[in-house]
């Protein structure tokens, strides 16, 4: 009674001891903060509300006050002019510009000219004088307020600010590393160009203006972000795309309010028609002549900076089912591999749900000796089908994702070794039938023929609800899955375009780029569903002809 009395006491104690503690322990213990390591934060519209001052200490003030300390923010003070020299300042981040452009086209034309030559005094058009007579950098604007110099000192420019000036020059001299263009790792071609976007957005529209010489394709360039301020280009052919469709993208884009985006994933999520279907809506890629042909066929590409990424709209289920090497070899070839893609995403889908539904409902189907021979090989499984297939598709799931997050070199070995090494063990053990692991690699081969990662993704995680519903159902569980996603399907839209156009709504003229890969010369118009306002795309009479007995080449209809 003592002992329980005693513990009694300890324990009001303690409850006493925490009710006397202040709700916010950490606030009360926090240090102050030194008055000169304060920082005032500024959001855009306090930037925007907040003009240049004439007075060049405040205006450094203020820069400093909302660079705060940070080590890369660089203000490099100098004078201008003889006599009564005249302060100024430039302010740029370290590491976001190119050094030997501000010391060659900057610091040096202002200090010497400004010697050689009588500056103006303060309340003249110094700033004009600058802009129009001393610097030799290429792109050079004039900001009015504070938050046009940060943005470009952010984006890698240079801001001059000049005592007695109410305004700023901003220089653009950008000199950031980023990777070497190169061919991208997602999509590998054999025949066809070997180079990729990269990180920076710049990189990337220049490699679309190399293949796109025209004053018809135009660059619209957004910010996303109310933080990041992410650089978005949206690319176009005017004259091409329909603008009801450019007016919807930039309006879905327009809307995001997100502190930032730092991929183009974040895009997508946002601006898909419906963020629930398991199926991609919007088709990205990193190859620019991939890009170039989207643009061609009416369709809108949409670049965001530091992701190699680009993101395409509207898209169609064919859109993620051909390849650009498609269209660079002949024709015959292309339709034959388009057609080995439709068998790949069948046997992908529905190879183990058939499986399990015939050998567990319905065995009448089978040929008897196959029967017999599928008996013999399941002798001494303790399992079912259903859960001897998703333990296979399971192990085959972990090992590829394994396989995909190692460096490239090891993952690929742990790869192919773990699935030959666990598949044959699990044979040995009696856990899985050979049948049940062939089907299982089948199955994971075919999904790899799939040009587009993400639908390929899609097609995997269907295949575990169907193995479920046709272990429960048979064959009747099978179709009805199957008429499940076919009327999903059906339903879906990309930016208003249905998602299994051309086969519905049916466009039999379309059927020369999505069943079938026909010829260069048959391919004369584009999309019906996507470019409604300029169909045509090719020249009349470009069909060749026979040769005629003993000439030497084909020559088009006359």
């Amino acid at each position: 009674m003592e002992e329980m009395k005693w513990m009694g006491q300890w324990w009001r104690k303690v409850l006493r001891r925490f009710k006397r503690q202040k709700t916010t322990p950490l606030a009360a213990n926090k240090r102050p903060v030194a008055p000169e390591r304060q920082r005032q934060i500024y959001n855009a519209d306090e930037l925007k509300q907040l003009p240049i001052s004439r007075s060049l200490k405040k205006n450094l003030e203020r820069l400093k006050a909302i660079f705060g300390p940070s080590g890369d923010a660089v203000f490099r003070p100098f004078r201008l002019g003889v006599g009564e020299p005249i302060p100024a300042v430039l302010v740029f981040l370290d590491g976001m510009t190119d050094k030997t452009i501000i010391n060659r086209d900057i610091l040096k034309p202002l200090i010497l000219e400004s010697r050689q030559a009588r500056v103006e005094p303060p309340g003249k058009n110094v700033l004009g004088w600058a802009k129009e007579s001393v610097l030799t950098a290429g792109e050079i604007h004039t900001a009015h307020t504070m938050e046009e110099v940060v943005t470009a000192v952010l984006y890698g420019a240079v801001a001059l600010l000049v005592q007695g000036q109410d305004r700023a020059l901003t220089l653009s001299v950008q000199g950031w590393k980023s990777r070497e263009i190169g061919e991208p790792d997602s999509e590998v071609l054999v025949r066809g160009p070997r180079e990729g976007f990269n990180e920076t957005l710049r990189d990337n529209t220049t490699l679309i203006r190399r293949r796109l010489r025209s004053p018809n394709l135009v660059l619209e360039d957004l910010q996303i972000g109310k933080i990041s301020h992410t650089g978005v280009s949206l690319a176009y052919l005017k004259g091409v795309v329909s603008p009801d469709l450019v007016l919807e993208v930039k309006r879905r884009l327009e809307r995001i309010e997100i502190d930032g985006i730092l991929e183009s994933g974040y895009l997508e999520e946002f601006i898909e028609d419906n963020p629930y279907s398991p199926f991609p809506q919007i088709l990205h890629t990193e190859r620019p002549d991939r890009v170039v042909a989207a643009l061609l066929e009416g369709r809108v590409a949409i670049l965001t900076d530091g992701t190699p990424f680009v993101l395409i709209v509207p898209a169609q289920i064919i859109s993620f089912l051909t390849s650009p090497e498609d269209y660079y070899e002949r024709f015959w070839l292309g339709t034959a591999i388009i057609w080995l893609r439709y068998l790949a995403l069948i046997i992908s889908l529905i190879l183990p749900s058939l499986y399990i539904a015939v050998t567990t409902f319905h065995q009448g189907m089978l040929p008897t000796r196959l029967l017999i021979s599928i008996a013999a090989a399941r002798e001494g499984v303790p399992f079912p089908a259903l859960l001897e297939a998703l333990f296979m598709e399971f192990t085959f799931e972990v090992l590829r994702e394994a396989g995909t997050r190692l460096p490239r070199n090891v993952g690929q070995a742990v790869s192919i070794v773990g699935a030959l090494v666990i598949g044959q063990s699990a044979v040995q053990a009696g856990l899985v039938s050979p049948l049940m692991v062939i089907v299982v690699a089948v199955t994971g081969i075919a999904s790899f023929a799939m040009p587009a990662f993400n639908f390929a993704i899609t097609l995997r995680l269907l295949r575990f609800p169907l193995m479920l519903i046709s272990g429960v159902l048979g064959l009747y569980g099978l179709m009805l899955g199957i008429l499940f996603i076919v009327i999903h399907l059906a339903g879906l839209r990309s930016f208003g375009v249905p998602y299994l156009s051309s086969l519905a709504p049916l466009h039999i003229s379309d059927f020369k780029d999505s069943l079938v890969r026909a010829p260069w010369w048959a391919m004369a118009k584009r999309p019906v569903e996507i470019a409604k306002l300029n169909q045509r795309r090719l020249g009349r009479a470009l069909q060749p002809s026979p040769s005629q007995p003993g000439s030497p080449q084909r020559g088009p209809k006359k």
